[in-house]
This record gives structure tokens, C-alpha cells and sequence, in this order.
């Protein structure tokens, strides 16, 4: 049986993550469900605590044109201009890993909404309410009361950092990385660590499921 998927490794925090997105996209319009996306989530700074100092916000800023340049999205510095900002990734990547389990079929499309709000609109994803606001949207008619009660949850934490735990046992140093398989022996393997534009990802993609499996 052809069981050929992607897992991709993300942080809904991640500007390179959120660079990727448009590749992301171009990925499931061109897939769809012959080659489905897992989604892991990374951990980039989980359980920050201390607000970001001035420097690093210029230092993250100068990063950020970087990916603007490569894959042509959009940003805004309005949430992390914010006195008392904490870059803490943790809250973002539990929403959408709330969302994986209750959603399956729209967690990547959270985590895009959360990548669009926090880099193209300013928005503070660190915070419960704008978690919510965003799902509000991506999910018209959702049952925010249920959603904020399991993302408060200890179980909740635990299985977002399972997640983390199962990028640094994968080897993943970086993010965004997309990684295909099982391949004729049982094996994964990375079809892009960082950053890679659509034209340069997708044949690959293509070249691979056009293998048989054996």
C-alpha cells in the first residue's frame, strides 16, 4: 500500500516557518490528500519567560528582511513592539496542537492563520483570547469555552511537548523542515531543511511519488 506523507516540522512563531507558507500551500493544492501533511510542531523557544530585550528585537527585525526577501511575504513588528513582549512560543504551539487533535484536517490551516496574525497583522499570539480570535475565524461557529478548557490543560502541555521531543529525536535543528516517507526501505528522508521556494520543492515531490513502492 502507498502510505506516502510528509511530516513537517513548524513553529507557529517560526518567520521562516511563515516564509514557508506560501510553499506550504502550493504543496497541498498540488498533493492534496496523494501526499497528506503531519504536522509536528517544533518548539522554537517554549517556556520563555523574560520579555525580549530592545537589541533582540533589532536583531530578530534585521532576520525578518531576510525572509521577506526570499519568499515575499508581508510583516509587521506591532505585537513584538509592545512593552514587556515575551517571545514565548509555547501558548501558540499548544493552540494548534489542540486543534490537530480535535481537527485533524484544519490544524495546518491554524497555524497559518497564526503565522498571518502574529507576522503579517501584529497580532500577540502568546495570549489565550487572540488564540481564540484567530480560531474564531478559521473556524466559523467553534466552541471557543471547550478549546481555551483544553488548551489551559496539563494534557494538553504534555502532548505539545511530546512534539518537541520528537523533533530533537528526529534531528531537527531548524525550522521550517519537511521530511517524506516511507520510501522503498522503510526510511524518511528530508526534502527540505529550511527555507526552499515552491518551484525548487515541488518537483522533487513530484519526481518522488511518481516512484512505485515496492
Amino acid at each position: 500500500m502507498d502510505d506516502r506523507h510528509l511530516i513537517y516540522f513548524a513553529d507557529p512563531m517560526c518567520s521562516w516557518c511563515y516564509g514557508f507558507w506560501p510553499v506550504i500551500t502550493a504543496v497541498r493544492l498540488a498533493f492534496g490528500e496523494t501526499l497528506p501533511i503531519r504536522l509536528v510542531m517544533g518548539g522554537l523557544r517554549p517556556g520563555v519567560a523574560e520579555p525580549m530585550t530592545e537589541a533582540a528585537k533589532v536583531e530578530l527585525r534585521s532576520h525578518w528582511v531576510h525572509v521577506a526577501e526570499a519568499s515575499g511575504q508581508g510583516f509587521s513588528d506591532e505585537a513584538m513592539a509592545q512593552p514587556g513582549f515575551t517571545y514565548d512560543t509555547d501558548p501558540a504551539a499548544r493552540a494548534v496542537v489542540v486543534i490537530r487533535r480535535e481537527r485533524p484536517d484544519l490544524a495546518i490551516d491554524y497555524l497559518g492563520a497564526i503565522q498571518h496574525a502574529f507576522y503579517g497583522e501584529g497580532r500577540d499570539v502568546t495570549q489565550e483570547q487572540v488564540l481564540s480570535d484567530i480560531l474564531a475565524e478559521v473556524v466559523p461557529g467553534a466552541d471557543i469555552d471547550a478549546f481555551q478548557a483544553t488548551w489551559r490543560s496539563e494534557d494538553a502541555r504534555n502532548e505539545t511537548w511530546a512534539d518537541y521531543a520528537i523533533s530533537q529525536k528526529a534531528g531537527v535543528t531548524g525550522f521550517p523542515t519537511l521530511v517524506g516517507g516511507p520510501d522503498e526501505s522503510g526510511q524518511y528522508g528530508a526534502v527540505t531543511r529550511g527555507f526552499a521556494p515552491a518551484q525548487q520543492v515541488l518537483p522533487v515531490l513530484a519526481d518522488w511519488i511518481g516512484r512505485p513502492m515496492h
